[in-house]
């Protein structure tokens, strides 16, 4: 897959065009399936939250951008159904947006729901994930971005990329996540590691890491 991880969506000209940049066409004739399943996780989310990621309401722009189709994928139901019918709607997609909320939870459903096992079929689709939906793709979170409670305490994620994210830096919205903050999250994480506000993404591609920015963001080595 190719990755666009951003802490608060598409916000601004440079990571529209990163976006469409990676899809290789206007977003317009791109099906995108959108994945709220990590609200479910966070216990700041509530239904209210979910539908409007899912309306295209959120703050985090994601699913009102123009898409030529949008379709729902819910996680926590796909156990009860055979892949042979989820997995071509996943096939079809150019794009899945994923939203955020708790990235362990999320980590737990995409292994249980075997998504995360189609992932190596997915060369050519587009990952764009916000805030957990970034997260959950990194080796670990950390304990502070733990918040549910099955768990148990493990930060561990999917390992898909070698770096961690500290999302949200100095929104307003988040008070803790300030740099002195994130400088004692990085020293915990036990590899690189970038602390990103909502005017920042990262894109990977075939395994490179750009920076793609209209605001503050730092690496940790």
């Amino acid at each position: 897959m190719k990755l666009l991880l951003t802490s608060g969506g598409v916000t601004n000209a440079a990571i529209h065009a990163a976006l469409v940049d990676m899809l290789g066409r206007p977003l317009q004739s791109c099906r995108a399936l959108c994945i709220p399943t990590a609200q479910h996780g966070h216990p700041w989310c509530t239904p209210e939250t979910a539908w409007r990621f899912v309306a295209g309401r959120s703050p985090a722009r994601m699913v009102d951008l123009g898409w030529q189709s949008v379709g729902l994928l819910e996680l926590l139901a796909l156990p009860e159904l055979p892949p042979e019918r989820w997995g071509p709607w996943v096939q079809a997609a150019d794009v899945l947006l994923v939203d955020g909320g708790d990235a362990t939870f999320l980590a737990h459903w995409l292994r249980v729901s075997g998504l995360a096992a189609q992932f190596p079929t997915l060369q050519d689709t587009v990952w764009v994930g916000v805030s957990a939906g970034s997260m959950v793709l990194t080796p670990r979170v950390g304990p502070e971005f733990v918040s549910w409670s099955g768990a148990n305490g493990d930060d561990r994620t999917l390992g898909l990329v070698d770096f961690s994210v500290f999302p949200h830096l100095d929104h307003p919205d988040f008070p803790s996540n300030r740099m002195v903050n994130a400088e004692k999250w990085a020293a915990g994480i036990g590899g690189p590691a970038y602390a990103i506000d909502d005017q920042t993404a990262l894109r990977v591609v075939d395994g490179e890491v750009d920076v793609v920015s209209q605001g503050q963001w730092r690496a940790f080595r």
